[in-house]
């Protein structure tokens, strides 16, 4: 079964495996873009579903993939958000970026960030990748990989 097609049953999994959690939550899916499944979760308790630097939450998102990937042909991508924590945590490191990267510039100095997971060092990269004036670096392993920002030139 493909994403559209099958939308129905494919929210209903979605619901029985949240249901399953016993967490008291509301589940809203979001129409399908660029292949895209994506799902708002609503809670009164989301730091345990968001788990540390949202772990958990990475690591639900995980599992309920590889349920739906048995009940579809067709390749798509899940994104599970929690209490809009994602959407915080992008806008959170888009403006981490710009700001490094302004502080690189005036510095003349380059500057590490924090260990981050692949999605959000694609974030940063993504948001700095028009700028001209620095230039950015993913350095070291999992789980320690970083972004180093660079003055260009």
């Amino acid at each position: 079964m493909n994403l559209e097609d099958n939308l129905d049953q494919i929210k209903q999994i979605v619901k029985d495996f949240f249901k399953k959690t016993c967490f008291d939550l509301e589940v809203y899916f979001l129409p399908i873009k660029d292949n895209t499944l994506s799902i708002e979760i609503k809670t009164i308790e989301p730091q345990i579903l968001i788990g540390e630097g949202g772990q958990t939450l990475a690591d639900l998102q995980h599992i309920l993939k590889a349920i739906l990937r048995r009940k579809t042909e067709a390749p798509f991508y899940l994104n599970i958000d929690i209490n809009d924590y994602k959407k915080k945590k992008i806008e959170y490191l888009k403006e981490l970026a710009r700001a490094t990267a302004d502080e690189v510039v005036l510095n003349k100095k380059e500057k590490e960030l924090m260990p981050m997971r692949s999605f959000e060092r694609r974030i940063v990269h993504m948001e700095l990748a028009e700028r001209e004036d620095i230039t950015t670096e993913s350095i070291g392993n999992e789980p320690e990989r970083k972004i180093v920002i660079k003055p260009a030139g």
